[in-house]
């Protein structure tokens, strides 16, 4: 402390010392914009807008949002086991409040963004930008931001305060939650606002990235499909005697006008003859795989309709922007984050479109093989090739061939049976301490090119692409009895993705419609929110199972060349109704007594 203290004394000698000109009190700082610079200098504004884009986080966290639903686990934990098992309370936010993706949306985080965006309104009018339509569209960005960062706070915490002016020191700040039907209102009226404002493309390359008019009514489409799901029209089945049901649903209307307006939403978008599904009908010579890998691996695609871009070394969370360094294998020294579950593996159907089950022996003796594209695409498994190994792993495996298993090796001198793990076990000679504990890991989004540890990949992350309004649009058709029509659009996309057409009706069909949004929209940041807003999370959040992988010792002693396989439970997980919603924390409560807790948290 003594030298802390001599350090201190010591600056504030230098800083007094170095000039004798008194009026350097009276200078602005260096390291900051005056509030009145930044609303005088077109590009300062410029970048105080590009400043609110922060606010809608993108998705590829050292903790992805599929790790907390039942898509995948992540493999250090920090938490994230207390969300699956549903231990969230306004005083324990768990991962929700680290440095990850889910941080990005809470309650706090969403309103300094908002802050930002009414202030922007509040002084934009007056800013002196002889551009009329650099002032046109940076309005429209605004308008659609302020709605997506409230599409965020929405669907995490059900209805929120709509605050639409920046409140400075000293004021009140205490304000009632609106309600949820309230809240989808102001959020829609916010991206009609901002696709009349907004152009359909930009022809400038700089400009990219930026909302569109596609962009603010795909989101519009996806506010109304959520908006008109089962969770927000069922608060007496999930949350019986809540003094607020409005405050997490509708309490009234006519729910199949909200299943028309969603469907017309989507429409909208099909309609704009802007996007088009990335190479739908896979040529002869085209692997539908490797199509879909691609989707993911390049910048710019006719699907795109809001996507983050990235530069190779900007460094914006942990460690940078780096999926692949997240998600590759440890065996390459990637620390294998995000590995999917399961179940989640399961669910990808065979190549005839059949359903995949360990009951099935013949499935079980080779769970890999004939299964639908998009499961190579998107997941590593034993024996999976992948990418050449690193320098100092190579001789372990010149091939490059993923290794999840276990090898028994009779020992000749002690005469017992070693257990040899693969390079990519928990246990492995690489790096024992990140590994998978499913018995996988994650393909897509990785790029198999590039080598993780040392370089970071700069594909985008696709916040929506069109794909999404299709299953979005098909989604409100069977909701409205139109199954004809969603299955067209279903069909489309299993086409595309080499699988046979669906063929089932009524309830049927809504299972093959979710199991096929589930595999399409994978990791996507998606799945969290379907399970939740159909009211299934109680069925899917049941204990993460992964597979253990042997190479059993045969009775001669030697060692099969072929892997036995078996259903393991990895991690506990359990749901309960309260978390369709999170909770809002005690310290927001505390500051603003008009708030009204979520249901079950009290």
């Amino acid at each position: 402390m003594k030298k802390i203290a001599h350090i201190i004394t010591i600056y504030c000698l230098l800083l007094f010392s170095s000039s004798c000109d008194t009026d350097f009190l009276d200078k602005a700082p260096l390291d900051q914009y005056s509030e009145d610079a930044v609303w005088n200098d077109p590009a300062l504004i410029q970048a105080f807008v590009n400043s609110i884009y922060f606010g809608v986080p993108h998705g590829f966290s050292n903790i992805m949002m599929a790790s907390i639903s039942d898509e995948s686990m992540y493999n250090a934990d920090f938490g994230s086991s207390n969300v699956t098992k549903s231990l969230v309370t306004p005083s324990d936010y768990s991962i929700w409040n680290t440095y990850n993706r889910q941080e990005g949306m809470i309650w706090e985080n969403q309103f300094k963004y908002i802050r930002a965006a009414n202030i922007f309104m509040s002084r934009i009018e007056s800013a002196p930008l002889d551009d009329p339509a650099q002032k046109t569209r940076l309005t429209g960005e605004v308008h659609f931001l302020r709605a997506y960062l409230y599409f965020n706070l929405v669907s995490i915490y059900g209805g929120v305060p709509l605050v639409t002016e920046a409140y400075g020191l000293g004021e009140n700040y205490e304000v009632k939650r609106n309600s949820f039907e309230e809240c989808v209102k102001f959020i829609s009226d916010e991206l009609d606002k901002a696709a009349a404002l907004l152009p359909t493309v930009y022809s400038d390359a700089a400009l990219k990235g930026r909302a569109t008019k596609g962009a603010a009514m795909a989101l519009k489409a996806r506010l109304l499909l959520y908006a008109a799901s089962d969770l927000y029209h069922n608060q007496a089945k999930w949350a019986p005697g809540y003094s607020q049901p409005e405050l997490v649903g509708y309490v009234g209307g006519n729910r199949t006008a909200r299943w028309e307006a969603a469907k017309a939403a989507c429409k909208a978008v099909m309609d704009m003859g802007v996007y088009s599904m990335y190479k739908p009908v896979p040529a002869a010579s085209e692997s539908p795989a490797d199509n879909y890998a691609e989707m993911f691996l390049t910048k710019e695609s006719s699907e795109d309709i809001f996507v983050r871009f990235f530069l190779p070394k900007t460094d914006e969370e942990w460690d940078g922007y780096n999926p692949g360094l997240y998600n590759n294998p440890n065996g390459y020294h990637g620390w294998g984050s995000n590995t999917p579950l399961g179940q989640f593996v399961d669910s990808y159907e065979m190549k005839d479109g059949t359903k995949f089950s360990w009951a099935n022996p013949e499935h079980a003796r080779e769970p890999y093989k004939n299964r639908e594209p998009r499961f190579y695409a998107s997941i590593l498994y034993e024996g999976a090739p992948w990418r050449k190994r690193p320098s100092d792993v190579i001789a372990s495996d010149p091939v490059g061939i993923v290794q999840v298993g276990f090898w028994e090796r009779y020992n000749a001198t002690t005469k017992q049976t070693d257990v040899i793990p693969g390079l990519d076990t928990r246990k492995g000679p690489i790096e024992d301490w990140n590994g998978t504990y499913t018995g996988y890991y994650l393909r897509k989004f990785v790029d198999p090119k590039i080598d993780a540890q040392y370089v970071k990949q700069d594909w985008p992350w696709r916040y929506m692409r069109y794909t999404e309004v299709l299953l979005n649009y098909a989604e409100a058709c069977i909701a409205l009895g139109q199954d004809a029509e969603a299955k067209t659009y279903i069909n489309m996309i299993r086409k595309r993705a080499g699988m046979p057409p669906v063929t089932e009706s009524g309830a049927a069909l809504i299972e093959r419609y979710r199991n096929e949004r589930k595999i399409e929209l994978a990791y996507e940041d998606h799945r969290y929110f379907d399970v939740r807003r159909w009211m299934i999370a109680g069925t899917t959040f049941g204990n993460a199972r992964g597979v253990d992988v042997r190479y059993p010792l045969n009775p001669d002693k030697t060692t099969a060349t072929k892997p036995v396989y078996k259903v393991i439970e990895v991690q506990e997980r359990g749901w309960r109704d309260r978390h369709y919603f999170l909770p809002i924390k005690l310290d927001e409560i505390n500051r603003n007594k008009q708030l009204i807790q979520n249901p079950l948290y009290d």
